[in-house]
This record gives structure tokens, sequence and C-alpha cells, in this order.
């Protein structure tokens, strides 16, 4: 079982043909600094469990048929400088708990069925050099608080 590898530093199983849900066994995998599942055919949602893998720097779910919403608990990785879940069928909001990345260089969420307004918590991320919200049905106005990502 994945979740035995708890001193795992990366893994990377990225652009396979891997189908089903992602384990919420991997949520044990607290040692990891970087999971790359993109270009594969995972589907379902994100777990919740993803939350407990505070150590991670670079997160890409990307090119996926993952579903249902961005888990709130994405707020805990509060090391992430890059996070890609485009090209998959997120839908709902963008939780305000994506605020709490304050490392983030990197926001990939285009691609997806995200609704509702950009949450003003995005203008907290003031490392982000990169951010993609295109090609989902947001709505509202453009907060003004992205203008403090000067980077």
């Amino acid at each position: 079982e994945i979740g035995q590898l708890t001193e795992l530093g990366e893994l990377n199983l990225g652009n396979n043909s891997l189908a089903g849900p992602i384990p919420t066994e991997m949520g044990r995998l607290t040692e990891l600094e970087w999971l790359v599942l993109l270009n594969n055919r995972l589907t379902g949602p994100i777990p919740k469990e993803i939350g407990n893998l505070t150590q991670l720097e670079e997160l890409y779910l990307d090119h996926n048929t993952l579903t249902g919403p961005v888990p709130t608990e994405i707020g805990q990785l509060t090391e992430l400088g890059e996070l890609n879940l485009g090209n998959n069928s997120l839908a709902g909001p963008i939780p305000t708990e994506m605020g709490r990345l304050t490392e983030l260089e990197w926001l990939v969420l285009l691609n997806n069925r995200l609704t509702g307004p950009i949450p003003k918590e995005i203008g907290n991320l003031t490392q982000l050099e990169e951010l993609y919200l295109d090609h989902n049905t947001l709505t509202g106005p453009v907060p003004t608080e992205i203008g403090q990502l000067t980077e």
C-alpha cells in the first residue's frame, strides 16, 4: 500500500495511464516535498487528506479528470511554491484558504469548472509570479487585492 512509504520525499507518477481516484492513503506520505500525478486518467475528488502533506513544495495534479471542489485543506500546504490543478473538471469556488499559501510562485487553476468570485485572499500570495485562472466560469469583479501581487 502506498501509504506505507512514509519516508518518501518525491513521487512522480506523471504521464502514465493511471486510472481511478487518488488514494486517500497518500495523506500518510508526510515527508513528501514533490508530488506529480499529472497527465493520467485519475478521477473523483482531490482527497482532503492531501492537507496532511505539509512539507509539499510542488503539487501537480493537472491533466486528469478530477471532479468536485478544490478541498479547503489545500490551505494547509503552506510550503507550496508551485500548484497546478489545471485541466480537470474541478467545480465550485476557489477556496479562500488558498490565501494561506504565501510561498506560492505559480498557481494554475485554468480549464476547470470553477465558479464564483476570485477570492480577495489571492492578494496574500505576494510571491506569486504566474497566475492562471482562465477557462473557468468565475464571476464578479477582479479583486483590487490582486494589485498587491507585485512579483
